[in-house]
This record gives C-alpha cells, sequence and structure tokens, in this order.
C-alpha cells in the first residue's frame, strides 16, 4: 500500500498514471485479494464487499496523498474485485483444475527484460486461464471466450499473489504489466491536419514546417511520462499517422524531434525505464522519479513497419 501512495500522490498522478501509479495499484489489488484469499480461499468479493474495500482502499490512498479516487482515474471499477465471467473464483476449485506447480515454476520469480521476449509466466497464465474459462457455469453462460479469459488471466494473477509474498509478488505483477505497457503508446493524438498542410508532399517552407511540428508536440507533451520503448512506439504511431495525412518526408531528422519530445515536459523530458520503477522520496528534494538517459536521440521514421517496438528488438 506504502508504494501506491507514493506512485500515486496526488501532484505526480497525471504523469506517472500510466507507467507507474495505475500499474501499481492494480498489483496492489491483486496481492491484497490473493492474501486474503488465503483466509476466505476466494479469490473474488461479492458486489457489495466490492464497492467498500475499493472505497477503503481509496480512502486510505487518499490520507496518504493520493487523488481522491485512484481506482476511477485508473479506470479500475469494483467490478475488477467481483466475479466477472470467470467461472472459477474458489482456490480448492483452481488447483483441481490448473497444474498450479507448473504455474509457480514459471512465474514464482521472472526477470523484467526477459519475461516481455520469451513469455513464460505469460504463456502459463494464459494456459491456466483458458483452462478455468473453459469450465461450464451459468453465471458466465453466453459470454464470449475471450471475455472468460480475460477475467480469468485476473483470477490466475492473483492466484500466484496468494503463493508469494507480498513484495515477491509486486515485483512479478509489475514486470508483467510492464510487457503489457510497452507495446503500446498511450498518447492521444489530435488531428495532423495543421502539420499535413506545412509539411505534406513536396515541402517548400521547412520553417514553416517545423513551427507546425513543434506546435503540435506541445500537445503531446502535456500528456503523461513515457517509457523509453513506449517514446519509441510513439514516434512510429504519430509517423503513420503523419504519412497518411500525405506528409512524406522525414519530419523527426528535419525538425530534430527526439524521442524525449514526445514525454511530458515538466521533468525535463524524462524517459523512464522500461521495466518497473517507483517513485522515490528524497529529503530535502521530495519525490521524484528514475529517468533513462537514452531520450536524446532522433525519433524513427519507419516508413516501412507498423512493428511496434519491443524489449526483443536492440537497445535504444
Amino acid at each position: 500500500m506504502s508504494k501506491s501512495a507514493v506512485d500515486c500522490y496526488d501532484f505526480f498522478n497525471p504523469f506517472l498514471n500510466n507507467a507507474v501509479c495505475c500499474p501499481q495499484f492494480r498489483a496492489t489489488l491483486d496481492i491484497l485479494m490473493g492474501q486474503s484469499s488465503k483466509n476466505t480461499g476466494s479469490l473474488v468479493l461479492d458486489q457489495e464487499q466490492a464497492m467498500i474495500c475499493l472505497f477503503e482502499v481509496n480512502q486510505i490512498l487518499y490520507n496518504r496523498g493520493t487523488d481522491e479516487d485512484v481506482g476511477s482515474y485508473c479506470s479500475i471499477p469494483p467490478t475488477y474485485l467481483a466475479e466477472g465471467s470467470c467461472p472459477v473464483t474458489h482456490v480448492s476449485e483452481f488447483e483441481s483444475i490448473v497444474n498450479s506447480t507448473r504455474l509457480l515454476d514459471a512465474c514464482r520469480k521472472i526477470d523484467p527484460v526477459n519475461e516481455c521476449c520469451k513469455q513464460d509466466c505469460q504463456r502459463a497464465i494464459l494456459r491456466a486461464a483458458i483452462e478455468i474459462a473453459l469450465k461450464s457455469s451459468s453465471a458466465s453462460h453466453g459470454v464470449r471466450l475471450s471475455t472468460k479469459i480475460k477475467d480469468c488471466k485476473n483470477i490466475v494473477r492473483r492466484w500466484l499473489a496468494s503463493k508469494l509474498d507480498p513484495s515477491s509478488a509486486n515485483g512479478v505483477l509489475r514486470a508483467l504489466t510492464s510487457c503489457e505497457i510497452n507495446k503500446v503508446c498511450p498518447l492521444d493524438f489530435p488531428e495532423v491536419t495543421d502539420v499535413s498542410k506545412e509539411c505534406g508532399g513536396v515541402i517548400s517552407n521547412s520553417t514553416s514546417c517545423c513551427t507546425a511540428m513543434e506546435f503540435y508536440m506541445t500537445y503531446l507533451q502535456e500528456q503523461t511520462l513515457l517509457t523509453d520503448l513506449q517514446s519509441v512506439n510513439c514516434a512510429i504511431s504519430l509517423g503513420k499517422k503523419l504519412r497518411k495525412a500525405n506528409v512524406t518526408q522525414n519530419v523527426y531528422s528535419l525538425c530534430n524531434i527526439k524521442l524525449m519530445d514526445f514525454t511530458a515536459q515538466g521533468y525535463s523530458g524524462c524517459l523512464l525505464p522500461r521495466v518497473p520503477v517507483d517513485a522515490i522520496y528524497n529529503n530535502p528534494s521530495g519525490l521524484g522519479v528514475s529517468c533513462n538517459i537514452n531520450g536524446d536521440v532522433e525519433a524513427p521514421w519507419r516508413s516501412n513497419s507498423s512493428m511496434p517496438y519491443s524489449y526483443c528488438y536492440k537497445s535504444i
């Protein structure tokens, strides 16, 4: 809980929600549910209990300086703690279906970088989720299998959290979430009409083009801190959007657009490491985050590929 309080501290939350606060908040909930199951035998709460539990967690964090409703900020409603569509919610039934030894062997201790390439734990979680999702249940009748598997993966995460000490469970769950968030760009891209007007086709005035690009980038720089891999994926995503708008020349090179230009600029273009990171408190400097030193490189203009950048490619 203390990690969530620091990672979701109110002042930092808008900038850390994507890569730090929300992954830690989700891990905290899964650990609480997993540890609770040791006494209750259940990996879910009923609807009323779920509402009370999430409210109390939010209140505890708020009293420690976070946003008033971290759950809403992270799009985690009370239903996340409830049964959902997964037909297996009790520990005894889970362990009667799933090869728990194999699951624990794959996930007991994982390397945050290697796991995102080899996906040993992720595959083990998916395998277990499919196994329990295929069990028939009146509660999940008529629900699409993909939805049940998604809900069952949450059940598997909680079961894992019940078998590991809280610190180890937190490390595993945060590492798994890092693999997910680094595959995508979390930024909201406005329309590129003005950039297309100044930079489309053959660029006749590079100054006007770069002014339009710089103005556009300010919208992105007000959003959130990115990891280094997210910044690459964001650069690729924006490049694809620009090319669809007839911007065919490499405006990143022309206008000196760096990877760090995609991240929130309130912290000098900080790019977070690709592995899980927490906010840190240092007296007297206060709260801070660890930044990656590789952001001062030109953003990639990959005209021949839409494949997201991943851990499995060479380092940035």
